[in-house]
């Protein structure tokens, strides 16, 4: 990263336990050869094995990556980032509307039988990405299950999980049924549907729906979420973050136009 993007980000790190007095080792490597190292592999999409001798050992990166996986870090670290962003284009630092959707990626043989499936819908055999975004399309929740797994029975965890803030949600119509009623009643949230018309032909730009999928976009620039590689989905989420982690954090580093604020 640049110094730029470093001196944007360093600020909203994690501070570790052992420089708050409450135990533990001091780290033998800075948190930004960490997360260069952590950055180049997920845009890269090369195995931890692979990574090159200009950063830290692997297995020293892969520690760190476990840990703040593991911790919670990586999430905090990243809800940062996002309020940051969201401060500097005028916004309040939590939303108050959202956009779900999912996406299906073929699975690796690293991937195991059981946290895998088939998307007949898609005929996609591996993985679903199942995403909530603010209306700039950054990230507020990510959940991964098999692919057989249905929009609509993964979306009740995923919607339970949204800040309090949130009051309103658009969705596509495979969220359509027993889950807008379920998502007023427990949760006193909008989820507003939006439907193709029957005069639409071809590829049609739906209002807020757009927002999602560009979002996805955004994630398989990324190689490494081109296909889903891990074993656990818990670390393909984490991943996830990873690839919003370095787009935010360019964002932030980049001069504002003249005339925004």
């Amino acid at each position: 990263m640049t110094d730029a993007e470093w001196a944007a980000i360093r600020p909203l790190l994690p501070v570790p336990a052992w420089l708050q007095g409450r135990g533990g080792q001091p780290e033998g490597y800075c948190h930004r050869q960490m997360l260069d190292a952590i950055r180049y592999l997920v845009a890269g999409g090369i195995s931890w094995r692979a990574m090159p001798a200009d950063f830290p050992a692997w297995g020293r990166v892969y520690a760190f990556f476990r840990r703040w996986r593991e911790h919670g870090l990586i999430t905090e670290f990243h809800d940062r980032l996002r309020g940051k962003v969201r401060e500097r284009e005028g916004r309040q630092t939590e939303p108050t509307a959202g956009i779900i959707d999912a996406q299906s990626v073929r699975a690796a043989a690293t991937v195991p039988p059981a946290s895998r499936g088939y998307d007949g819908g898609k005929k996609v055999p591996g993985r679903k990405r199942h995403i909530v975004t603010d209306c700039l399309g950054l990230l507020l929740v990510v959940a991964v299950t098999a692919a057989n797994i249905g929009d609509r029975d993964a979306a009740a965890g995923l919607l339970t999980r949204l800040h309090r803030d949130i009051t309103l949600v658009w969705a596509d119509s495979g969220y359509t049924g027993s889950l807008v009623d379920w998502c007023r009643d427990k949760l006193a949230l909008a989820l507003q549907i939006v439907k193709r018309t029957d005069d639409m032909t071809g590829f049609v730009v739906l209002p807020r729906r757009w927002v999602a999928e560009r979002t996805f976009a955004w994630l398989m620039n990324s190689r490494c979420l081109a296909r889903d590689y891990e074993t656990l989905p818990a670390t393909s989420e984490a991943v996830t973050r990873w690839s919003m982690v370095t787009r935010m954090g360019r964002r932030l580093a980049r001069p504002r136009a003249a005339g925004r604020r």
